[in-house]
């Protein structure tokens, strides 16, 4: 007994070992590709010469829609039932935040430095945190809109020591930052409400096609007549190829990491790679980033790792409470019958 006791304390330290190494696997490969994505993209629409955002999402999209669709034809993934009506309610408005999401966030590049975009984006969480409120999937909390004017105060200080601060590409960042909070408020009210659990595959074989059908109107208006004209635009097969294989690639790894970990352990992962990405924006692009700048990024920071760290915390309450609950109903189901045969025993 006491060997098999021992035995069993040995292991348990092992696999949970083996499980926080398989998770930072999964955080590292978000981390890689995700960075290799944003600084690519940034590449390609600031340097390489194809400053056309629209142009290359709808490549992104339909590279991924391609995939999705073989995969998902060859039988590898097998798509879920989904009705008309449920992809016309629940799919079409979340591909059109997505399109929004990435259209003008690629946009964004084209003025705004990577290292402050990455400051810019730590206004995610409150964002989230108004739109929740507003579509109801959040609960108005003094302490969490505190924390939320924290992080709003520490981007504002880090825009205000921003060099070259370009005011469109701001506007975009933020236009994109909304998009992008509802389109994750509407995957909590218009899928997971109606039970519809997509993996990676599925998900961008529904969503991708209606995105790139949303970029299809912005395109036709904005880009196709200058595109098409421009004598200068560069298309190597090498270059598109590889970029929307490392965004497909990093759709599948949100997917991977969300579903192997949570979405709180991207949140914090998230935190990292903007740290490095600021750091790497430096060394590539010689992106200029000033005192304060870092100064208000890390308020910001700061206000963003005591958020997470207070969701945290109540998710280990609530989960708490649940086994509380089970503990009780399972005591509960235990002592009746016992109390039946007392009473019996009573009686007789």
């Amino acid at each position: 007994m006491g060997e098999a006791r021992t035995d069993k304390a040995m292991v348990e330290p092992k696999s949970l070992a083996s499980q926080v190494m398989l998770n930072l696997v999964y955080v590292s490969i978000w981390i890689g590709l995700s960075g290799t994505v944003i600084l690519y993209n940034k590449w390609i629409l600031a340097y390489y010469g194809f400053p056309y955002p629209i142009a290359l999402t709808i490549w992104h999209m339909t590279f991924s829609s391609a995939l999705a669709f073989a995969v998902v034809r060859l039988g590898y993934v097998e798509a879920c039932n989904m009705s008309a009506e449920t992809y016309v309610k629940a799919v079409v408005p979340i591909g059109a935040c997505f399109a929004g999401t990435l259209w003008l966030g690629n946009a964004a590049y084209l003025y705004l430095s990577v290292s402050f975009i990455q400051m810019l984006k730590a206004l995610m969480p409150v964002a989230v945190f108004i739109v929740g409120c507003v579509l109801g999937t959040e609960s108005y909390d003094q302490n969490t809109m505190a924390n939320m004017l924290v992080v709003s105060a520490g981007v504002a200080i880090a825009s205000y020591g921003e060099i070259n601060f370009v005011v469109i590409g701001v506007m975009l960042q933020m236009i994109s930052i909304c998009t992008e909070s509802t389109r994750l408020t509407l995957v909590q009210i218009l899928l997971q409400s109606r039970g519809l659990k997509l993996n990676p595959v599925t998900t961008l074989y529904y969503i991708a096609p209606c995105s790139a059908g949303f970029l299809l109107v912005p395109f036709a208006l904005l880009e196709a007549k200058v595109l098409f004209n421009d004598p200068q635009v560069n298309y190597d097969v090498f270059t598109f190829l590889s970029n929307a294989a490392a965004a497909f690639a990093l759709n599948m790894a949100v997917f991977l990491l969300i579903g192997k970990t949570s979405a709180l352990t991207m949140n914090i992962a998230g935190v990292v790679k903007d740290w490095l990405l600021i750091g790497l924006s430096v060394f590539l692009f010689h992106s200029a980033v000033t005192s304060i700048n870092l100064g208000g990024y890390m308020v910001a920071f700061l206000g963003v790792c005591w958020y997470n760290y207070r969701k945290l915390q109540n998710m280990k309450k609530n989960q708490a409470e649940k086994e509380a609950a089970k503990n009780a109903l399972d005591d509960d189901d235990i002592t009746k019958p016992l109390k039946n045969g007392q009473n019996g025993l009573s009686k007789a």
